[in-house]
Order: C-alpha cells, then sequence, then structure tokens
C-alpha cells in the first residue's frame, strides 16, 4: 500500500537560492529536451525522438555544462526527461481518441515548480531517525533541509519530490507500507448522495452543510484579480499581486482539503460500507452545446449557458471529485467498503413502492411519489436508493 506525505520545508536563505537554482536548471532541460523534439519532427522527415535518446544524452550535457546542469542529481534530471516523455504519451493519446490535443507546451521558470527524485538515496535522502530532534531531507546540490514533520512516515519511503508554493517549500514522500489494522466493525452501512445545497446528505437522514469555500472568497478574489490588471507586467507591484492572487487560491484550496477530510473520516469511523454515486464530474461541468439557428444561418439560439455556467462553479466549489478521493483512500487504510453505483433515477424512484417518474420530484428538495404518496426530503430518498443499489451490487458479487 501506497501513501503520500507532504511536509512544510524550512530552508535558509543560501538553500532557498539554491532550490530556485534548481528548479530553473530543470525547467531548462525540460524545455531544451521538447525543442529537440520539436525540431526533429519537422526537419528530420519526421523522425520521433524518444526518452531514451534524450536519457543518453544527459552525461555529454552534464560535462558541457556542469555549473547549471552537472551539479544536480542523475535521476532527477531523468525523472523531468520521463516528464516529457508522459506529456507527450497522453498528447498523442487524445489525439487517437479524437479528444482536444493539447500539444505539450514551453515552461517558464515562474511555472515550473516540482523536482522528482525517483528513488530515496539517489540524489536526495530522507531522515528516517525516528526519535531525531531535527528531521532534514538532503537533496544534491542544496544541502540538508530542516522539514517541519507534523506526522510520522510509516513505512519505506519510495521516491522524494520538491514543491513550490508561492514563497512556501514543501517535500512530497511517497512511502510503501504494510497494510494496516482494519477499524473495529460498527455493524452500519450508509448511502450518501452529493448535492449543491446540501453538500452530503446520508440515508439515515443527516445532512452535511455545503460551506461554500469559493464563493465566500469571490469578493476578495475579486478585488484582488482587478488591482492585479492594473499593475504593469514585470514591475514589482504585478509580482506582489500576483503572489496575494495565489494566497486566495490556495487559502480556498486548503479549507476545502480540510472540510473533505473531516467529513470522510467521520463517515469511515461510522459505517463499514459506503455507497455512493458514480458521478462523471467532468461531463457534468461540460459547457452546453452551441444551437445553430436554422431560420438565421450564422445566428444561433439561446442554449442555457449563462445558468450552466453557474451550476459548473458550484459543482467545481463543492469539490466532490477530491471528497471522493480522499474517503476512498481512508477507507482502504481502515478496511473499509466503499461502493460507486450507477445515480441514473436515484432522485426519482420511491423507496417505497419502487415507483419511477420525473414527477416524483416536483422542486429541488421535495419528493412526492404520484403513485403512493411518500413523501421525504429527495437528498434523503436519493441516499436511500443509492444504499440499496450498493447493497444489491455487494450481493451479486461471488465471495
Amino acid at each position: 500500500m501506497m501513501r503520500t506525505y507532504k511536509f512544510f520545508m524550512r530552508p535558509t536563505a543560501r538553500q532557498g537560492h539554491a532550490l530556485i537554482a534548481m528548479l530553473r536548471d530543470h525547467c531548462s532541460l525540460y524545455n531544451s529536451a521538447l525543442q529537440e523534439r520539436r525540431d526533429a519532427y519537422r526537419h528530420a522527415s519526421r523522425t520521433k525522438v524518444r526518452y531514451g535518446q534524450q536519457s543518453a544524452q544527459l552525461k555529454e550535457i552534464r560535462a558541457f555544462d556542469p555549473e547549471r546542469q552537472g551539479r544536480w542529481s542523475f535521476s532527477s534530471q531523468q525523472a523531468t526527461l520521463r516528464r516529457l516523455d508522459r506529456a507527450f504519451a497522453a498528447f498523442f493519446r487524445r489525439v487517437k481518441a479524437g479528444d482536444k490535443p493539447g500539444y505539450p507546451r514551453f515552461r517558464s521558470v515562474s511555472r515550473f515548480d516540482t523536482v522528482d527524485f525517483p528513488r530515496d538515496g539517489d540524489g536526495c535522502g530522507w531522515n528516517s531517525t525516528p526519535h531525531a530532534l531535527v528531521t532534514r531531507v538532503r537533496l544534491q546540490g542544496v544541502g540538508h533541509i530542516r522539514v517541519h514533520q507534523h506526522r510520522p512516515v510509516i513505512g519505506k519511503v519510495k521516491t522524494v519530490s520538491v514543491k513550490r508554493e508561492g514563497r512556501r517549500w514543501y517535500v512530497i514522500l511517497t512511502a510503501e507500507r504494510a497494510k494496516p489494522e482494519p477499524l473495529p466493525a460498527t455493524g452500519s452501512v450508509v448511502g450518501i448522495d452529493m448535492g449543491i445545497s446540501n453538500f452530503l446528505a446520508d440515508s439515515n437522514g443527516r445532512f452535511v452543510n455545503n460551506p461554500r469555500h469559493g464563493r465566500k472568497a469571490a469578493a476578495k478574489l475579486e478585488a484582488a484579480q482587478r488591482g492585479l490588471r492594473r499593475c504593469k507586467r514585470g514591475s514589482k507591484r504585478r509580482c506582489t499581486a500576483v503572489e496575494k492572487v495565489a494566497r486566495l487560491h490556495r487559502k480556498v484550496r486548503r479549507q476545502r482539503l480540510d472540510h473533505a477530510h473531516k467529513i470522510a473520516l467521520d463517515l469511515v469511523r461510522s459505517h463499514d460500507a459506503i455507497a455512493h454515486e458514480d458521478l462523471k464530474i467532468r461531463n457534468m461541468i461540460r459547457r452546453p452545446a452551441p444551437r445553430p439557428d436554422p431560420a438565421k444561418p450564422g445566428n444561433f439560439l439561446p442554449n442555457g449557458a449563462a445558468s450552466k455556467a453557474g451550476l459548473n462553479h458550484s459543482i467545481a466549489d463543492a469539490g466532490w471529485g477530491v471528497f471522493l478521493a480522499i474517503l476512498n483512500a481512508k477507507a482502504e487504510c481502515a478496511g473499509r467498503e466503499v461502493m460507486a453505483v450507477d445515480p441514473r433515477n436515484t432522485s426519482r424512484r420511491c423507496p417505497a413502492c419502487g415507483h419511477t417518474a420525473k414527477r416524483n420530484r416536483p422542486t429541488q428538495e421535495k419528493f412526492h411519489c404520484v403513485s403512493c404518496g411518500h413523501s421525504a426530503h429527495a437528498d434523503t430518498v436519493g441516499a436511500l436508493n443509492v444504499l440499496r443499489a450498493g447493497l444489491a451490487r455487494r450481493e451479486a458479487q461471488p465471495a
């Protein structure tokens, strides 16, 4: 079982400059490798340059430029080249699937924020002493950096990554650990229905309010972005304004993560099995397709794009995808079962008689069965149907 840990680093001023130089040089390597692939494809009869060929050139590159490339870890530079190779693999996959291709782009120094070390001990070293007074991580070319380790790392560290977020530096570890002891059984199962007005409703009639962190911070973000637009490019005022906008976005992201962690932990501790809707969130937040006007060529009919944009913002602000990922990770560690079921008609099917009709849900919150007269909150009805579908799926699975 692989787990990820993220810790805040406290580099000195000298180490901070070295970290910035490391990102700059890896960004230069990434852009140079991308340029080589572009030139080979354009000028050499569409010849493709692969990762193996570019990795073989690293020794010559390091010998030619020892000040900028020779002082960093060889394996971290290989990881940067693999990163470019994955970008091209994803590009060709999208081309074959008929999606928007998205050709790999050059990276500016301000947007290249991560350096990966594929193996602990190769160009990097994590201080694994359990009772050390000060935790440090060693990076080749930078030194031993203090780390604020707020929780123990369980298992053997496999990979180490360094990430910059604004003016802060973080070290990200992946550790392999044995399967943990499951939590004691509670004998309880639950179905959950995620929404906009309520973040979550379960089959027991409990509701979790939607905190709407993005909407609450919208006014401050709008003011900060307005100030950013007034700044001249390249000026110090613009750098300060960019940091302010990034700081506000970072706060919203952390609030959303904190809320998701707390709700997921409560569900995992209270229930043995959790059923949820298998939502296709990417499809749900797509823009509506344009509707050409047959009577007036070149014109378009109203397609509800404005109202759909508001719904898309609300879905993104709720953070369903982040919550489900955290829920699955915590359930795996606790030995709980998480089941994803088909969401179709879960809010239109009566839990009392099984009648399914669109008229069963006259409003967003109210459910009233036109067949048997059963009335309840629509989100609670959806959670009950999700639970029943999950239990039926679990019983149908072979032992």
